[in-house]
């Protein structure tokens, strides 16, 4: 009879091995993602190191987020404002490189307009909704640095409420398979509830005399008494709009917002609200980092989820410190963005209306499509989306240096 081997018994698993086989998996998956976040770090390093081999779109990043840094170096003696701007960019750059695969994940694919420039289609399928980690790293940083100070934890609050509105519609956007979201009636009706419950708070804890009087130049004031929260609302809901029509091309949002963000800040500033002047550099820092992911060519759009928060952010900063002529200079890139389309809409229903034909003021409305598309003033054949980019970037700069002088004047 042959032998038949005995098999060694199979050793029993320890309960000390069985608890910590979850925290070993953990590790595991921290240990990738800070790898990725590594290895992303350095090949952005890698190619920051050779400026000239860049692309249009991120030399003109680099320049913005340059001008940035070093108008708070020079304007902020206590130097909070850069270490806060410096901060939020890099929770904001390193958040971006753990979300975007996970946005790719949930097939969170942008749905390109038909009837858009036809170059945007290539652009299809790009994660979108990139405001989800970007606009809480900066609100996040500029309650840990603030210190949670009442006004900047309201602001930052009210914020994400704004984001929750534009993700609510980029949701509806991707269920739906089509570039179409909530209608336009209720994303109206929540932005002015977002809105009034911000105002309700700002009103509940300020004086009031502190808002019967708007600022104007060498001392001069406009008594608005109550009047003043009406227009208010009417602000916060312009400049969320604004700059969501705005996003429409690689990192225009976003470079734009941080300027305008700078500007408010600095202007803020020499009023002695130094929390609010820390939030504001904090969005700005959160804008540069979401630019090393959505510069030209974007591997993540910020979505209504990102541009409506950031609209209705800088509005609020300009509320809650009665600056609304500086928020009216420094991003009044926003209010040509939101003028362009409505005289667009306003002239084609009226020539339809008197003609039978609808005729129309620009190629394509807002204005940064029309100069992609070759219309006055940009060459017959249109500029580049990389160098409407950086034109708006350059005058996002300029009217933000305006905000501040005139800040400073008044």
């Amino acid at each position: 009879m042959s032998r038949v081997a005995k098999r060694s018994p199979i050793p029993m698993e320890s309960a000390t091995l069985r608890r910590m086989r979850p925290l070993r998996h953990r590790t595991c998956v921290v240990s990738a993602l800070c790898a990725k976040v590594r290895t992303i770090c350095r090949t952005q390093a890698a190619d920051a190191s050779n400026f000239e081999t860049l692309g249009e779109g991120k030399r003109a990043s680099i320049a913005l987020a340059t001008t940035v840094a070093i108008s708070f170096a020079c304007l902020d003696r206590t130097g909070m404002m850069v270490k806060a701007f410096a901060a939020s960019t890099l929770v904001s750059a390193a958040c971006g490189a753990v979300a975007i695969p996970l946005l790719k994940a949930v097939e969170a694919g942008q749905f390109i307009r038909e009837e858009g420039p036809q170059t945007h289609l290539s652009k299809s399928g790009t994660p979108t909704m990139g405001g989800c980690f970007f606009v809480p790293c900066g609100a996040i940083v500029a309650c840990v640095i603030a210190q949670w100070s009442s006004g900047v934890t309201a602001l930052s609050i009210a914020t994400l409420l704004y984001a929750a509105v534009g993700f609510i519609d980029d949701r509806m956007i991707l269920a739906k398979r089509n570039n179409r979201g909530i209608s336009p009636r209720l994303k109206f009706a929540l932005q002015l509830t977002v809105g009034c419950l911000y105002l309700i708070w700002l009103r509940s804890t300020s004086a009031p005399a502190a808002f019967a009087k708007i600022p104007l130049v060498m001392g001069w004031t406009l008594p608005v008494g109550l009047a003043f929260w009406p227009l208010a609302l009417f602000t916060l809901t312009a400049e969320s709009n604004g700059v969501n029509l705005t996003d429409g091309l690689d990192g225009l949002a976003a470079g734009t917002c941080a300027a305008a963000f700078s500007g408010m800040g600095l202007a803020v500033l020499q009023q002695g609200c130094t929390d609010i002047a820390l939030f504001s550099a904090c969005m700005a820092g959160a804008c540069i980092g979401f630019l090393v992911h959505n510069s030209h060519k974007a591997r993540v759009f910020m979505g209504d989820t990102g541009s409506l928060a950031l609209g209705g952010s800088i509005g609020m900063v300009g509320v809650a410190t009665n600056s609304l002529l500086v928020l009216l200079i420094t991003s009044f890139l926003f209010a040509i963005e939101s003028l362009s389309v409505m005289a667009q809409v306003s002239y084609f229903k009226h020539t339809k209306k008197s003609t039978g034909v609808g005729q129309r003021i620009f190629k394509m409305a807002p204005l940064h499509h029309h100069l992609e598309l070759g219309g006055w003033p940009a060459p017959r054949g249109g500029l580049q989306e990389t160098r409407v980019v950086s034109l708006f970037y350059a005058l996002s700069v300029i009217f933000s240096a305006l905000g501040v002088l005139f800040a400073y004047w008044s």
